[in-house]
């Protein structure tokens, strides 16, 4: 593994026993993309995929040679205004108005490990030896500007992570108006794009479609990742699916607008990008100042988007997750929400907790109300002060009740939002993003406080501390309930203005460092009105995310199913919540809504007591199997078989490092009538082991249940011990365990 440099011939190969990603410095000191895909063996030069031809009408860098266009190769770090004609890398414009830029060749460095980005959050090493870096060094004289783009490989993933840093060195300021985390060119455009798009209430639905000529891009200009695109994409080959085929994942580890997007050019290549969007976006430098780009994550595969998924769920699992509760169990929790909204005093919250001890539950949350005077969502946000009048005994009286049962407390925060109806925003007007001199836009009768301006983040922090000192609180969801619509920042300067968007996630992730590092035993689980800021940037401080506010059980498979595209099943927040669901007014069974749940960070979100006896002691056996399993869940290999998307069945499995067990769940949405056969083949298992199946009499060995497949025919006699259960919306879980 490392990095294999060849400085006569300008050729750096980054490998490692899985991938090879090749660069070269051109004949005019850009740096060229040769090849990124499987391992190839090195070699001290590959000028054949320096690709060079005559074009007609190509802009050509070096006279009398017209076949070394930048219009036609394949770049690292494209620029604008070079002879480029497809979209750029990055912008940049001068006092004069140019926004011409060369920026060539000029060094480089190793480096060890990984090295943390300032301020931003980053996949990370433990030891030195797990990766390495490299550092290339780029000059633009003209404008006295220092471009370095930063590489890092892992020594046992087929991961490559992206960053660039621009530095000004002269006396003479500039703009960048565009920063792309990276820009990758392919040699062909045979691939479809695989995104996670949708809305509130239906987050990450899967999305594929082939590339064609031209962009197609997703996007966020909300002020933050966003329920309707996540900041991920990936190309598969077109014979590529679930288990077989290369595909290659680009994921950003960022919270704001980004855009991310697949350029399609004439020549059948293609250029795929991703990084902050570049509208309403520009940061002025000054002399010796810079700026950093968010990292993306570039995973290839050649085992299909199971694959692909496998690494990124064990890097941010293990690399980008941190702290305290990255490898614990996360305890199981009950939340008020579902069960009282803001309708509650401190008998009925306590009733709610000690219900919850009975059946076994470790943890209870108090959600949103329990501030100022919250009776509804008009109101008091930003008063961060207990209402006497629903819990006499503030905060920390209700929070001993919960502890002295046995129980841990956690509480709910909307910390980025100001209620107009509040005394904060009385004192502060100022502390809005939005004009002083029009009507600003209002969403959930709140606006968002501007975070870019250091006072309002440690204002915001004060408060939220001395909550936290005060009372036994072990966890924290963190909630944020609108995006950004009125885009300015009230005192501040015109060149200011185009720093917001970013400024406003830098002080999010500032508050998030400084309460982890504070209370770094406390368990942080991000939410965004359920999952619109579900991305890998809010991981590196929150180690589990509320995936949707759609608590319905069968929509969560969908939700689940496109969520682990990218992330891990021990980020993913899954509650079993009331019926009719309140959402979707759909009664899912009980068994159901548990079985989809504890495929996640496991919880309840009803009213305990309302529930019959009967189903008191199926919440008790749900939550023993839980606390039993739930390492092995967050911590085994996961598999997608059956997509929710294409069938009226879905299908995944777990499976342990050892492959001793998989837990196989199954899904139907709708029952069939007179159905035919069906087997579905499973994944992961010791193809010369012997399995017992839970649900059946007979053993099968893992060749024959990956190749032949598991008989799921409802009415296949002698297979089942049981008749499998009947109807719509309903569960299976099976066991896979090895023989001996």
């Amino acid at each position: 593994m490392g990095i294999i440099i060849h400085e006569e011939t300008g050729v750096f190969h980054l490998c490692n026993d899985k991938i090879s990603y090749i660069i070269k410095k051109m004949p005019d000191g850009h740096m060229g993309q040769l090849y990124y895909g499987s391992r190839v063996r090195d070699r001290e030069d590959f000028p054949h995929l320096l690709e060079l031809a005559h074009r007609d009408m190509a802009p050509c860098v070096f006279p009398g040679d017209t076949t070394f266009s930048l219009e036609h190769l394949k770049q690292e770090y494209p620029a604008f205004g070079t002879g480029d004609m497809r979209y750029p890398a990055y912008e940049i414009s001068r006092e004069n108005g140019s926004r011409i830029t060369s920026f060539c060749y000029r060094g480089f460095r190793v480096i060890p490990g990984k090295p943390a980005l300032p301020g931003l959050p980053a996949v990370y090493v433990e030891e030195d030896r797990e990766a390495v870096t490299l550092e290339i060094r780029l000059e633009d004289p003209v404008i006295c500007g220092e471009l370095t783009l930063l590489y890092t490989i892992f020594e046992e993933l087929p991961v490559i992570i992206r960053s660039a840093r621009f530095q000004n060195g002269g006396e003479i300021p500039w703009k960048l108006e565009r920063a792309m985390s990276v820009s990758l060119d392919l040699p062909d455009c045979k691939y479809e794009m695989l995104d996670l798009a949708g809305a509130s209430l239906r987050e990450r639905y899967v999305d594929f479609h082939r590339l064609h000529p031209g962009v197609q891009s997703i996007h966020s200009m909300r002020g933050h990742s966003s329920h309707q695109f996540n900041p991920f994409l990936a190309l598969k080959r077109e014979n590529a699916d679930e288990h077989s085929g290369e595909v290659i994942g680009v994921s950003l580890v960022y919270s704001g607008n980004f855009l991310a997007q697949a350029e399609v050019d004439t020549m059948g290549t293609v250029r795929v990008m991703a990084g902050i969007h570049p509208e309403g976006f520009c940061w002025p430098l000054q002399k010796g100042e810079e700026f950093q780009t968010p990292e993306a994550v570039l995973v290839y595969s050649d085992e299909g988007l199971n694959g692909m998924s496998q690494v990124y769920h064990r890097l941010y699992r293990k690399r980008l997750a941190r702290g305290y509760w990255r490898d614990r169990e996360r305890p199981i929790l009950v939340n008020n929400w579902e069960a009282t909204y803001m309708k509650f005093n401190e008998e009925s919250i306590y009733a709610i907790a000690k219900k919850a001890k009975e059946l076994g539950i470790e943890l209870f949350v108090l959600d949103d109300g329990w501030f100022g005077k919250r009776d509804d969502d008009t109101s008091s946000l930003g008063d961060w002060t207990p209402d006497l009048d629903k819990l006499p005994g503030g905060i920390e009286g209700i929070a001993r009740s919960v502890t002295e049962l046995g129980m841990q407390f956690g509480l709910w925060f909307e910390p980025e939002m100001v209620s107009p109806k509040s005394d904060l925003y009385e004192a502060h007007p100022d502390w809005i993003l939005g004009n002083d001199d029009r009507e600003n836009c209002l969403g959930r009768h709140q606006y968002v406080l501007d975070f870019s301006k250091d006072e309002v983040v440690d204002y915001i922090g004060d408060r939220m501390e001395e909550i936290l000192k005060t009372s036994p609180i072990t966890y924290i969801k963190w909630d944020m309930n609108r995006s950004i619509s009125d885009l300015f920042s009230v005192g501040k300067g015109k060149e200011y203005q185009g720093t917001v968007y970013h400024r406003q996630i830098l002080g999010i992730y500032r508050l998030y460092d400084r309460l982890t590092k504070t209370f770094p035993q406390v368990l942080f689980e991000s939410c965004a009105s359920g999952g619109g800021r579900f991305d890998p940037g809010i991981l590196y401080y929150a180690p589990q995310g509320w995936l949707s506010d759609d608590t319905d059980g069968m929509e969560r498979v969908k939700i689940q199913y496109g969520t682990s595209y990218v992330y891990p099943v021990s980020s993913m927040g899954n509650h079993v919540s009331a019926v009719p669901n309140h959402q979707t007014f759909r009664k899912v069974p009980l068994a159901t809504r548990a079985a989809c749940a504890c495929f996640g960070a496991f919880g309840y979100e009803l009213d305990l007591g309302l529930l019959t006896e009967e189903e008191q002691k199926e919440v008790k056996e749900q939550v023993r199997f839980v606390k039993k399993h739930r390492k092995f869940l967050h911590t085994g290999t996961f598999y997608r078989l059956r997509s929710p998307f294409e069938e009226n069945e879905a299908a995944w499995m777990v499976v342990s490092p050892d492959r001793n067990e998989a837990l196989l769940a199954v899904f139907r949405f709708r029952q069939p009538v007179n159905r035919g056969y069906d087997r579905l083949k499973l994944a992961g298992l010791s193809p010369d082991r012997e399995y017992e199946i839970s649900d059946r009499d007979y053993r099968c060995f893992g060749d024959e249940l990956m190749n032949v497949g598991l008989i799921l025919s409802d009415r296949a006699s002698g297979v089942l011990k049981a008749e499998a259960v009947q109807g719509d919306d309903t569960a299976r879980l099976i066991w896979v365990r090895a023989v001996g």
